[in-house]
């Protein structure tokens, strides 16, 4: 059986180091078998969907963003293989009053997420329009994840 962090490898991707808080939070807490995250920025992509980034390049934002909070999770957990169930996603997508594509976006979070851990990743998901995300991140991610004991 191909475990999660080697379904990322053979798509050609990394985990990525886990990504310090930007203020006075941890990165996910755990309350029975449900972790709740923190939000997830990106370190490679900033500005403003529908004015300085293509909704290819949010795609790919919201990916890498994905990458970081698999990183959050592995650190919880010290293995992908625990998660049970993803629940829930809210993608904040820093974009125009006027860009109506945040779920083309958000896919690149779903997309990522089905590739790696299959029936498992199926989700809830909220794609919302922000007028500004911290450092002028492109995106920030949090999410709701079932764990095994």
């Amino acid at each position: 059986m191909t475990t999660p962090e080697q379904k990322i490898e053979e798509l050609g991707l990394e985990l990525p180091s886990l990504r310090p808080a930007a203020g006075s939070y941890v990165s996910c807490v755990r309350t029975g078998n449900l972790i709740f995250t923190a939000g997830q920025g990106v370190d490679q992509y900033h500005g403003k969907l529908g004015r300085d980034l293509t909704t290819e390049e949010g795609y790919l934002a919201a990916q890498q963003s994905m990458l970081n909070l698999f990183s959050v999770i592995k650190n919880e957990l010290g293995d992908l293989n625990k998660v049970k169930q993803f629940v829930k996603l809210l993608v904040m997508v820093n974009s125009t009053e006027d860009y109506i594509e945040q779920p083309k976006v958000a896919n690149g979070a779903s997309d990522l997420i089905g590739k790696v851990f299959g029936e498992k990743g199926k989700h809830g998901r909220s794609a919302v329009g922000m007028a500004q995300l911290p450092n002028n991140t492109a995106i920030e991610i949090e999410m709701v994840i079932e764990v095994e004991d």
